[in-house]
């Protein structure tokens, strides 16, 4: 009977991963506003009524898309930034070591964060909102930056976000002999930054 339930358990578990890859594949193509829920199911191999045993809506699958990649990778930062050393520079890497491998969910959640689904549009938002709002936390308790407005490390958290945000977004679509090179740019980038927010006069 356990070994039923764990292969019951197993088989579905395989069909909503097919979904979900098969989304990705077919968002490629057209992206993810233009497809149905019935050539969703076909690509994994389903009817379209057994959709609903995994999703309740193609919104819902979408998000869960989000879950994988975007929200993933803020836990993920929220586990790195608990390590005593984590430095900004290990802290970008570490971004783009997340992406690796993942060129498919990333190239799609690129395309959606300003694609035809608002509802994509809307958790990606979302989850890039609370990236930066735990980064402006992280900038808060250093030393130097103690005094400045809460308007400031927004702004400076935005800037921080944005750039290696846009970086990911050239990764995904860059050829991997190219891509050490624009992670180090990236790096680059954002060091500068931090040597702009040294010199900053906060407005508070």
């Amino acid at each position: 009977m356990t070994e039923q339930v764990e292969t019951r358990v197993e088989r579905k578990e395989r069909t909503r991963r097919a979904l979900l890859d098969g989304t990705l594949a077919l968002a490629a193509d057209r992206g993810f506003a233009a497809l149905s829920l019935r050539e969703i199911a076909r690509s994994a191999g389903i009817v379209p009524t057994a959709f609903y045993r995994h999703f309740t809506s193609v919104d819902e699958l979408g998000t869960g898309l989000v879950d994988e990649g975007v929200r993933q990778l803020r836990l993920a930062l929220r586990e790195l930034r608990r390590t005593p050393d984590a430095r900004l520079a290990e802290t970008v890497r570490f971004v783009f070591a997340q992406v690796s491998g993942r060129e498919d969910l990333f190239g799609f959640l690129v395309r959606e964060r300003h694609g035809g689904s608002a509802t994509l549009r809307g958790a990606i938002a979302v989850e890039m909102q609370l990236i930066t709002r735990e980064l402006v936390v992280d900038l808060s308790r250093i030393g130097a930056l103690d005094s400045w407005s809460s308007e400031d490390l927004e702004l400076a958290a935005d800037l921080l976000v944005s750039t290696v945000a846009d970086h990911v977004a050239d990764y995904v679509s860059t050829a991997p002999a190219d891509r050490p090179a624009l992670v180090e740019r990236t790096v680059g980038q954002v060091r500068l930054i931090a040597l702009g927010m040294a010199a900053w006069r906060t407005r508070g």
